[in-house]
């Protein structure tokens, strides 16, 4: 063990990120708002945006701990600009304690700003889960490979969840739209289907869809990736999405991405990748490989690091 050490306070837990930090050779020292003996060796905190706000005395204190240590602290937002509809006087109270050294977030669009830096960090992939479970790029480019023309898995229950209702409505007339053009498709709520059944259903799939996510409530699309963006491809499938703006941050929008504009654009760019299948394949190819080389967990816990040491250095020379 090299010695250095990471806090990363997520209630439930954060394993795609505690492993990359070990992976990096980090000791992580999970859920701890009071310093513990050794606390030299400690390089950065890392906080669940969320869990912080709704805790704001203790995070306070957790805070002043860290600035008599030296410690930067980073708070991880993955759900801008909807912020988990926490409700709005929390959050003002939580940006003027000014408790971040680094607010890091899946988008860079203008909303709430936590600290005085702020930092892109994308959503990503877990690889130990996300990978090609066995099977070959080589073997998914063969048309007779696949089962459906169109798939989608994610929660729909928009009742429940609000912050899914379009979603649910958006593909409850899709479904009329392909069964009308003789489109086979692979669409439903998610709870209660297996991993493993989600996996094959992405890999047998032609054209995996995305629209929407949480993070979009409250009336203003994110900027930001859903997490399926990386997951899709980590998977060798297919992704056509909905547009998003930091697409072309983390994709080249040429080789290595399909997305569309509403329903009618939908149905016609199903209908052309439907028709170009050797382009879907290689997009998803090309797509697979920058994922993997770019968009790991272990690429974001090197950014939150890396951020962590700017911190260091410039109050060193201020």
């Amino acid at each position: 063990m090299s010695g250095k050490k990471v806090i990363i306070n997520y209630r439930k837990g954060f394993e795609p990120l505690e492993e990359a930090f070990a992976n990096l050779g980090y000791e992580v020292i999970k859920n701890a708002w009071h310093l513990p003996a050794g606390a030299d060796d400690i390089e950065l905190a890392v906080v669940n945006l969320y869990e912080a706000i709704r805790q704001p005395w203790r995070a306070l204190s957790f805070k002043r701990q860290l600035r008599r240590a030296g410690i930067p602290l980073i708070g991880l937002d993955r759900d801008a600009p909807w912020h988990m509809g926490i409700r709005k006087r929390r959050i003002l109270l939580f940006r003027c304690l000014n408790l971040l050294d680094i607010y890091a977030s899946h988008t860079m669009q203008p909303t709430w700003n936590f600290a005085p830096t702020k930092i892109y960090s994308p959503n990503a992939v877990w690889v130990r889960n996300f990978n090609l479970h066995g099977h070959t790029l080589a073997e998914m480019r063969d048309p007779g490979f696949y089962e459906y023309d169109v798939s989608f898995l994610g929660n729909m229950d928009g009742v429940r969840y609000k912050e899914h209702a379009e979603r649910q409505h958006f593909f409850a007339a899709l479904r009329e739209r392909l069964d009308a053009l003789g489109i086979r498709h692979y669409i439903k709520h998610s709870s209660g289907i297996s991993e493993e059944e989600q996996i094959r259903v992405i890999q047998r799939s032609r054209i995996n869809l995305s629209f929407r996510s949480s993070c979009d409530h409250g009336g203003e699309m994110s900027w930001g990736l859903p997490e399926r963006c990386y997951g899709v491809p980590a998977r060798g499938g297919f992704l056509l999405t909905d547009r998003r703006r930091h697409a072309a941050n983390d994709f080249d929008l040429a080789r290595e991405w399909a997305d569309y504009e509403g329903m009618d654009d939908c149905i016609r760019q199903i209908q052309h990748w439907l028709a170009n299948f050797a382009q879907t394949r290689a997009i998803a190819e090309a797509a697979h490989e920058k994922v993997m080389a770019c968009h790991t967990y272990e690429h974001r816990a090197q950014n939150l690091i890396n951020a962590a040491h700017a911190c260091r250095a410039a109050r060193q020379t201020s």
